[in-house]
């Protein structure tokens, strides 16, 4: 079939798109060469709400000083113009087991963003920016077994890889037809509560805040995905890491950082994930790693080299997410026509931590944390 005609039905059908190599997407790694990371300003967290097919979400990582640690997430989903759907997912999870996960995912009514586009509104649902954009609040009552009281305030600057954060995809580069992009608070402080049917859960501890758009259709976009969320009492490293399909050449793209208190130590196009063992999951043949590597190689605002880096076991996992088990109804449409796709999420947190090497110029740094990381599975990439 000619390409024209194949990404015609691909944009309406959400088949699979013909292949235009790597050419046609610009990674944001391009741009990070010359501009490594951009510090976020209030403006730069503002919501796109697209009107054309997009998934746009606002994840908040919370790894509380009693032991567990939730996302608590807001999803804007539009499917070809037609329809937009807005949901919201919390869950809460115990790295030691003690206790089933608690799993909440809620279609939100009415949604509307303020005037500034930088506040989420629905019925008994608010994610507010605070004036100066220092802290966000996330507020619901749309299930009772899971009302959401909680806050979550940067300690660090917010970045985003190059000026604008963005990989685009297209074959005219001035006319993109795609577009991902990510923007981070690597280190935050969290408070707040989740009143659970057995009584509050304190969340008084450590964040971590993404504010992702995919500005296309996600399986299109991406085939693999890593996340990487680390918290020591010092020190923050995060990754986001994507595969894209074959159509796209199987480009890999990952942004990251480190952080302080009060300072980004490096940023950009620096990290690189790797799964060193996996072993094949037999429910649906994807393979689940269980050794991984994860690296940060950047240099600092002062020139200095700094690395970072994690290798070992991720231990059992924490869960598996049968995607499509659990997205809205109207949402699996994007993805219903596009053969092989079975999206599926594997999340870890090592129950005892994990120590992360860091070298900052000539200092050599051990410290232990939280680690929390997905790997995601979408389709295919050979």
């Amino acid at each position: 079939m000619f390409n024209w005609a194949k990404k015609a039905l691909a944009d309406v059908a959400g088949t699979e798109e013909p292949i235009y190599g790597p050419s046609a997407i610009r990674s944001v790694a391009e741009d990070a060469k010359t501009t490594p990371y951009t510090e976020l300003t209030r403006d730069d967290l503002k919501w796109d709400a697209m009107t054309s097919t997009c998934v746009e979400s606002q994840v908040f990582y919370f790894m509380s000083e009693k032991g567990y640690v939730n996302f608590t997430q807001v999803i804007y989903s539009n499917v070809a113009g037609i329809r937009t759907t807005c949901q919201f997912n919390c869950k809460t999870m115990y790295p030691d087991s003690s206790k089933p996960h608690l799993w909440s995912t809620t279609p939100l009514q009415h949604h509307e963003f303020s005037k500034d586009k930088t506040n989420f509104y629905a019925t008994d649902c608010a994610v507010e920016l605070s004036e100066d954009g220092q802290f966000y609040t996330i507020k619901s009552m749309n299930d009772p077994q899971c009302i959401v009281n909680l806050k979550i305030s940067k300690v660090a600057p917010g970045f985003m890889a190059g000026k604008d954060g963005k990989s685009l995809f297209g074959t005219d580069p001035q006319n993109p037809w795609g577009s991902m992009r990510h923007a981070f608070w690597p280190r935050c402080t969290t408070e707040g509560t989740i009143m659970t049917k057995d009584g509050p859960l304190d969340f008084k501890g450590r964040g971590f805040f993404v504010h992702a758009l995919q500005g296309m259709k996600p399986h299109h976009a991406a085939a693999r995905w890593n996340f990487v969320n680390f918290q020591g009492p010092t020190y923050s490293a995060v990754m986001m890491e994507y595969t894209t399909p074959p159509s796209y050449g199987s480009t890999v793209v990952g942004v990251g950082g480190l952080a302080k208190e009060g300072e980004i130590i490096t940023a950009g196009a620096i990290t690189t994930a790797k799964h060193l063992k996996t072993k094949q999951d037999t429910e649906n043949d994807w393979p689940e790693p269980t050794e991984v590597s994860f690296t940060w190689d950047g240099t600092t605002k002062d020139g200095k080299p700094a690395k970072a880096s994690f290798e070992g076991s991720m231990g059992d996992r924490l869960d598996r997410i049968d995607v499509m088990a659990e997205v809205p109804g109207f949402v699996k449409k994007i993805v219903a026509g596009a053969a092989g796709t079975k999206p599926y999420i594997y999340q870890f947190c090592p129950k005892d931590g994990i120590d992360l090497k860091m070298k900052i110029g000539d200092e050599n740094i051990v410290e232990k944390g939280t680690l929390f990381s997905e790997a995601t599975f979408i389709s295919a990439i050979e």
